[in-house]
């Protein structure tokens, strides 16, 4: 046991520094980094699934107004709505019925309309029967019709230049998916100009907007140069359209954004030469939940997601395990550091503790001394980059994110530990339960932000 408890020791300790030192920017100077000539738009389907999205459908359509690009169209997808989000649509769209020809490559349940606005320029609406977001992004995918498909939640939105900075990467014919940079919307306020960051919210944002820095600026960089991308955020994903149709288009399962990831590396491993990228200048901005019990429905999904999908596609990943690198790290980095090493920590100091109090209050120290400063290294790096990519705080919020940073190593990553525990347990008890997070209800004033570009 004293081996296995200096392995794990050890790598938890490799992981996280060979992420940083992979993450530099001084490493980004490769072909495959996104300086691409642009010789064309690519044409973009951004597919919105909504359900019960009456409180955030109308910022979401805002967010579509200040996209600064031409070649695109807007979908939304009511997926059997029992609120008011149709009625919304139909008077802010001003929807008139449409015929379409589509693929008929995927199933969904049945579509009970098209509409296309008269307001604004090629935008859609599928009105369909409930079905599940799976459902509702593969009708989506048979009625796009261009070259690319962006996924976006209802409550995220783009930042404008956004599609642009996404039309570079698929320049390269390689690239077959990709996933952008997410912020909490709530940790930001909107000018004419640009995006501001705000930590004037509650500790629950704070938390959220420190750690959505540290996991995509550290681990989906590094991830990404590691051709080792598990999973392309549900809240902003880009797919090559024609492999969309290929691999089936989505599952029915808990983790719609893992799998499909997956589905695109088991592609990739039949392809060899394409791949998926992480665009750290592709932002998008969605809304998190703004209580711990909210954070907690969420979280215990995402790992319930997770473990799904370890399940389901273990045998590829054991199969490939030596010579892929998503496999690697998905088994090593995710799930045996991530979930496994957390009980057997737990079991491990227990035991020492009821065997050797002395000696364990030593040991104890020592773990949480070594743990306290590596994340301390981490958190600071991450800010480092948070600040390479345009991401500052000013001000009180200085202050603001000292705090944070201090409460991340003493109290919040015990918190995340708490609903990577339950979340596992829940799967092996009630898979399917999908735990929906409640909107906030606010407006957000985007309108008159005319021209606001990311700021990172």
């Amino acid at each position: 046991m004293q081996f296995v408890t200096l392995l794990i020791l050890f790598l938890c300790t490799f992981f996280p520094l060979l992420h940083m030192i992979n993450a530099l920017p001084i490493f980004f100077n490769r072909k495959k980094i996104f300086h691409n000539q642009v010789r064309k738009n690519k044409s973009i389907s951004i597919l919105i699934p909504c359900f019960n999205e009456e409180n955030i459908i109308e910022t979401a359509i805002k967010g579509m107004k200040i996209l600064n690009y031409s070649a695109k169209e807007v979908i939304y997808i009511n997926d059997g709505s029992q609120d008011a989000t149709m009625k919304i649509l139909l008077k802010l769209l001003r929807l008139v019925p449409e015929e379409r020809k589509i693929s008929n490559q995927l199933k969904s349940n049945a579509i009970k309309n098209f509409y296309k606005s008269t307001v604004f320029p090629n935008v859609y609406v599928i009105d369909k029967e409930n079905g599940g977001k799976h459902d509702a992004l593969n009708a989506g995918i048979m009625y796009s019709k261009n070259e690319l498909v962006v996924t976006l939640d209802a409550d995220s939105i783009l930042a404008e230049d956004a599609l642009q900075v996404l039309n570079e990467v698929f320049q390269d014919v390689d690239v077959i998916a990709a996933g952008g940079m997410v912020h909490p919307l709530q940790g930001v306020q909107f000018n004419q100009k640009k995006v501001e960051r705000t930590l004037s919210v509650n500790h629950v944002i704070r938390f959220q907007v420190f750690e959505f820095i540290k996991g995509f600026y550290i681990n989906r960089v590094s991830l990404a140069k590691f051709d080792a991308l598990s999973v392309i955020s549900g809240a902003f994903g880009v797919f090559n359209r024609e492999i969309l149709l290929k691999v089936g288009g989505y599952r029915k399962t808990l983790g719609e954004d893992i799998d499909i990831t997956l589905k695109f590396q088991q592609y990739i491993l039949k392809n060899p030469g394409m791949r998926m990228e992480f665009v750290p200048n592709a932002v998008c901005y969605t809304e998190c939940p703004e209580t711990w019990k909210d954070l907690f429905k969420q979280r215990v999904r995402w790992q319930k997601a997770f473990i799904d999908c370890i399940v389901y596609y273990f045998p590829m990943l054991i199969k490939t395990f030596l010579f892929r690198t998503v496999s690697f790290f998905m088994l090593i980095d995710s799930f045996i550091l991530g979930t496994v090493a957390i009980y057997f920590t737990l079991f491990n100091l227990g035991y020492m503790l009821f065997t050797n109090l002395n000696h364990a209050q030593s040991l104890l120290l020592f773990y949480l001394l070594g743990v306290v400063s590596l994340n301390l290294i981490y958190s600071l790096f991450a800010m480092y980059l948070a600040r390479y990519y345009g991401v500052e705080f000013k001000g009180k919020d200085k202050i603001r994110l000292t705090i944070t940073i201090i409460l991340d190593l003493f109290v919040y990553r015990f918190i995340t530990l708490f609903f990577v525990l339950i979340g596992t347990v829940s799967y092996f008890i009630n898979r399917n339960d999908w735990n929906k997070v409640s909107r906030s209800g606010r407006v957000y004033e985007l309108e008159k932000d005319k021209g606001m570009k990311n700021v990172g």
